[in-house]
């Protein structure tokens, strides 16, 4: 994949101005082994300003540009990421009940900009995601959100477990939607404050999530594939959410 100049950040230097400057990082990409003072000086900044980072071998930096990028590299994110202990409060003081999205190792791209399209038609308030083991915010992702991703809040986290701890304390029932669950979705009670939680295809919900989660629920599948893509689970979910409401 050819990579724009516009989607990155290369150099020890300009990187850590980027991130003084206030530029919206997805993340930092550190080169394995990567030793000395300047990289001192960009961990302190990376720290400083709580950016994501992650360590990856040569080849990977290498394979996104081969310009001189000293071993960092960071993305840029294509959006402002908000603050869900910002965003939660308003909802409520504006009368409503929040409906959000946390979404657990969901990191392909489209299907992540395929969510963010649905939860913005279906009424949602805001999508929650990880630091690490998530969709980087591409132009693919906005292009993919049909444009949603432009307006609509998504929240980045260090610990979805913390996240979701503060969501139930702040009065929040927390609903994993997983194929192993017996009840069916629409059996489950899904009015009032709800974080609907989505994983990956591949691992699911992690135990911690799933542990505190108040309530397990399913899509009744009667085809021969048994299980569907998450942006389309996302997207029967958000409806169901929005029947049940519409009919209280």
């Amino acid at each position: 994949m050819i990579h724009s100049e516009k989607e990155f950040i290369f150099g020890m230097h300009p990187v850590m101005e980027a991130i003084r400057g206030g530029r919206q990082i997805d993340r930092v990409l550190v080169r394995q082994g990567l030793r000395g003072g300047q990289y001192h000086e960009l961990m302190q900044v990376v720290n400083e300003f709580a950016v994501p980072w992650q360590v990856v071998p040569q080849e990977k930096l290498d394979y996104i540009t081969r310009k001189n990028h000293q071993g960092v590299i960071a993305w840029l994110s294509a959006i402002e990421f908000q603050d869900i202990e910002n965003i939660l409060p308003h909802i409520f003081e504006e009368g409503g009940d929040p409906l959000l999205l946390m979404l657990d190792g969901v990191s392909d791209v489209r299907n992540f900009g395929a969510i963010v399209r649905s939860a913005l038609c279906f009424g949602a308030h805001a999508v929650i995601i990880p630091e690490k083991n998530s969709a980087r915010i591409s132009a693919d992702a906005v292009k993919a959100s049909a444009g949603a991703l432009s307006t609509f809040p998504v929240c980045r986290v260090k610990s979805l477990t913390k996240c979701l701890t503060y969501l139930k304390e702040s009065g929040l029932k927390a609903v994993a939607a997983t194929e192993k669950a017996d009840r069916p979705v629409s059996a489950a009670g899904l009015t009032g404050p709800l974080v609907m939680i989505l994983g990956s295809e591949e691992k699911g919900i992690s135990r911690e999530l799933l542990g505190l989660s108040d309530a397990q629920v399913s899509i009744p599948i009667t085809g021969a594939i048994g299980s569907l893509n998450v942006s389309v689970s996302a997207g029967i979910l958000l409806y169901e959410v929005g029947r049940q409401r519409q009919a209280r």
